[in-house]
């Protein structure tokens, strides 16, 4: 095992720094990874750039990345499903496991809930890491190390079609075309679902929407939200009973409303405005249902499986890869715009640098 543990460290808002920490040993129940790729999340660019997302802040060093896949070096005591070189994808959010939540299956709302890269609680965008083996899940030969990691997102997208209710031949709304979105579009035609509209205001983003699969991709830029609902009206044959928004925008919430169908649901992954004014008088009348979505639970099984079967490839998703050493870089380019996904490869046999080819 090599003593090298460089690891990306964010002091401050802006302020990111590339140290060298101790090399930790797992405890009982544990695994010590050797990380692979990380992805950059919409969360990630936030504590960067601002020093906080929603109410968490930084107010300690923190080293980011929550997306993330790595491979086994050592096993702590009472590990028996997990040995050295085994590869894996990480779910990174640890419950307490014994509170009414865990043992109703709905994890991912327990109060003591551990997630990576939420302060205070370090990320993986460094060489070695540990984690529970209990949420380590062990990857095929055919599986990359970046889809290792893009199980996370994929997850989030399982978990957000399962509570809209996607089916087989119903058509759906997905409201903002970036990776939550994309990925989302993905997950809810290998469900099944016909057709799909997907809205947003990029239009590289929709193009590239198109290239994946939407039926339709409307760019909803300068339109009033009723023009919108009109709009995705005139291009779906009958209006979407799962409407999933991924965006945050005041907006797309009413958008979903208006355009909804009744007794349809509505699930809400995008975070923006927690004041955001709806239109519930008709909400009402067409009895939808707003559902919540918090990360997920009980879903890395099924996107693991999307994966491996080759249901879902995301492999497009991913358009900058850049190295740890350029981790700098590589939350400039998140931030700008440019980009889908961006991977950093932790693991130094990687090779990184800008776009993909």
């Amino acid at each position: 095992m090599s003593e090298d543990n460089l690891t990306a460290v964010l002091y401050k808002a802006q302020d990111l720094r590339l140290e060298q920490r101790p090399i930790p040993t797992p405890g009982h129940g544990e695994v010590l990874l050797r990380v692979g790729s990380v992805g950059l999340c919409g969360s990630d660019v936030s504590y960067w750039w601002r020093g906080r997302t929603a109410r968490h802040v930084v107010k300690t060093p923190l080293v980011l990345g929550h997306e993330f896949s790595g491979t086994v070096v050592q096993c702590g005591p009472g590990v028996h499903t997990l040995k050295p070189g085994d590869r894996v994808a990480i779910e990174p959010g640890v419950p307490c496991r014994v509170c009414e939540h865990c043992k109703k299956g709905r994890y991912n709302v327990c109060r003591d809930v551990k997630f990576c890269a939420t302060p205070p609680v370090d990320g993986s965008l460094t060489r070695y890491y540990v984690h529970p083996a209990d949420f380590c899940f062990k990857l095929d030969e055919g599986v990359s190390d970046e889809e290792g990691a893009l199980v996370e997102p994929l997850a989030v997208a399982v978990y957000s079609c399962q509570r809209a209710e996607v089916g087989v031949g119903r058509p759906v709304l997905v409201l903002g075309a970036g990776p939550i979105g994309l990925v989302s579009l993905l997950t809810a035609r290998a469900m099944g679902a016909s057709p799909i509209c997907i809205t947003d205001i990029n239009e590289e983003r929709l193009k590239f929407a198109r290239q994946l699969g939407a039926e339709h991709a409307l760019n909803v830029s300068g339109m009033s939200d009723k023009e919108a609902a009109r709009r995705i009206s005139q291009l779906l044959p009958r209006p979407p009973s799962s409407v999933i928004e991924c965006s945050g925008a005041d907006s797309s919430y009413r958008i979903g409303i208006l355009a909804g169908a009744k007794g349809g649901v509505m699930v809400t992954v995008g975070r923006g405005n927690p004041d955001v004014t709806l239109p519930v008088t008709l909400l009402t009348a067409k009895e939808m249902e707003v559902r919540g979505i918090f990360r997920y639970a009980n879903c890395y099984p099924a996107a693991l499986a999307m994966i491996t079967s080759g249901t879902v490839d995301l492999r497009a998703l991913v358009t900058h890869r850049f190295r740890l050493d350029q981790v700098d870089q590589a939350f400039h380019t998140a931030r700008d715009g440019t980009a889908i996904k961006v991977m950093v490869r932790v693991d130094r046999g990687g090779a990184g640098h800008g776009p993909t080819e």
